[in-house]
């Protein structure tokens, strides 16, 4: 199954697309504004960017123990599926002293980690969707599951996509928003002049970036086709697709007029247009074109009118049952080499510190392979977490004991029970963001109270 584009469609539909207001587009985009889109200033601008990994990333692979005794120990559980330690791209945490290795495909982004005047990629270890933390049974130090509140379905894709995204793991009024989207409705001061939606998705409608308040955009990163042949009755309200000359596609919503917007739709064009071209390659990939869009849009911050933008995009493929080795590789080498792109067109920009880009996935999945050269669902996983902000060269949180039945399985296979909550996480970027009030936080995260609202060192 396409994740991504499975949520693509049906999200377009269930979420719609919320609106680009069109009111006073025109007056905010005279000559002198368009000429303005040239590259300035950060000054007070921050940008979340969210890369969703659709399927449940094998993080297992990813972030691989490097010491003797531990890869000895992961290469005899991983078997067929274990990494060659020679091939690994050793990155070392200077807090704990240990050593890790990357997946071979990620050289790039090792070398980001290991930049030894500006590092600026970090991992955080074993984190996962949770209602509270779980305790060990002090004899034989397995999890207590039976004692606690646990996320509703834990290794449904579905469940996991939504309460990564909506915070929300039980279930609740707060989740029909995303949390992105929340922290969007809270910075609402800061964008007073902005002239779009702060909160954009560049690879279909995404319930991460809906507020209570904030609407959200879709911007593609190639021409829409019109929807036809779907009966639900809110494609009626849905409708207004523009392929721009840029190759940015505008979806807006049938409430604003047809006219109003366009003039807003026109006015991002001519904003690009008028500023410099982007110099960065980018990988020709779905995910290489959406941080390719996304970095468009930062460079032009200053002609919208923008303080605080948040973005989620995404790279599908990750529900790797069979034949994953080759799969993942190649998902990585996409992956590497198009967050690298991003890094390098956010540097030209002048923006490094400004940009703080991130990764989700459904959850992780079992250590121990199945029959198939594959893996199954799991739960606890590592992120990707870079930007000139970021606490460079660092693997946060705890790393899992790699034991079948130990102290960090929840099941017998492998199955890491997280250290770090998703809402942990999640506050870590909002208050990087500006959000720092124990209300806001309660407002983005229903869920952080309980876990002391203590979030991971992820910046300096």
């Amino acid at each position: 199954m396409k994740f991504k584009e499975l949520r693509s469609r049906r999200d377009f539909i269930r979420y719609g697309c919320r609106t680009i207001s069109a009111i006073g587009a025109a007056a905010a985009f005279g000559e002198a504004g368009l000429l303005s889109a040239q590259i300035a200033d950060p000054g007070d601008y921050k940008a979340l960017v969210c890369i969703f990994l659709f399927g449940g990333n094998d993080a297992n692979n990813m972030l691989i123990p490097n010491d003797t005794a531990t890869y000895t120990q992961y290469s005899a559980v991983r078997g067929g599926l274990a990494i060659p330690r020679a091939s690994l791209v050793p990155i070392a945490d200077p807090a704990t002293k240990l050593n890790y290795g990357l997946h071979p495909s990620m050289a790039g982004l090792g070398k980001l980690y290991n930049d030894p005047t500006n590092p600026r990629l970090a991992l955080l270890a074993n984190v996962g969707t949770l209602v509270q933390q779980v305790p060990h049974d002090p004899v034989s130090k397995k999890p207590l599951l039976s004692s606690v509140k646990l996320p509703v379905n834990l290794f449904s894709h579905s469940d996991q996509q939504t309460e990564w995204q909506n915070a929300v793991p039980q279930g609740g009024p707060a989740g029909s928003s995303g949390w992105q989207g929340r922290l969007a409705d809270k910075i609402v001061q800061l964008n007073t002049n902005l002239q779009i939606p702060p909160a954009i998705a560049v690879s279909g409608s995404s319930l991460q970036i809906v507020g209570q308040s904030t609407k959200p955009s879709t911007v593609g990163t190639s021409g829409f086709s019109p929807l036809t042949g779907l009966s639900d009755p809110r494609t009626a309200a849905l409708t207004q697709m523009l392929s721009l000359k840029s190759g940015v596609a505008l979806i807006q919503a049938a409430q604003n007029s047809a006219n109003g917007a366009m003039a807003v739709a026109s006015a991002i064009d001519s904003a690009i247009k008028s500023s410099s071209p982007l110099t960065t390659t980018f990988p020709n990939s779905g995910l290489g074109q959406q941080l390719a869009q996304i970095a468009q849009i930062i460079q032009i911050r200053s002609a919208l009118g923008a303080k605080r933008q948040v973005f989620f995009c995404s790279q599908g493929g990750y529900d790797t049952h069979s034949a994953q080795a080759g799969q993942q590789a190649a998902l990585f080498a996409d992956l590497s080499a198009s967050m690298v792109a991003f890094d390098t067109a956010l540097g030209t920009l002048g923006v490094l510190p400004n940009v703080t880009t991130f990764t989700e996935s459904d959850f992780s999945r079992t250590f121990q392979p199945n029959g198939n050269a594959g893996t199954d669902h799991a739960w606890g996983s590592h992120a990707l977490i870079m930007g000139g902000a970021v606490k460079g060269g660092n693997v946060l949180g705890a790393f899992p004991q790699l034991i079948l039945q130990g102290p960090d399985d929840s099941g017998d296979r492998g199955n890491w029970v997280p250290t770090t909550s998703t809402d942990q996480y999640g506050a870590a970027l909002a208050k990087w963001f500006g959000l720092t009030a124990k209300t806001d936080l309660d407002y983005v995260f229903p869920n952080l109270s309980g876990f002391g609202y203590s979030a991971p060192p992820i910046f300096g």
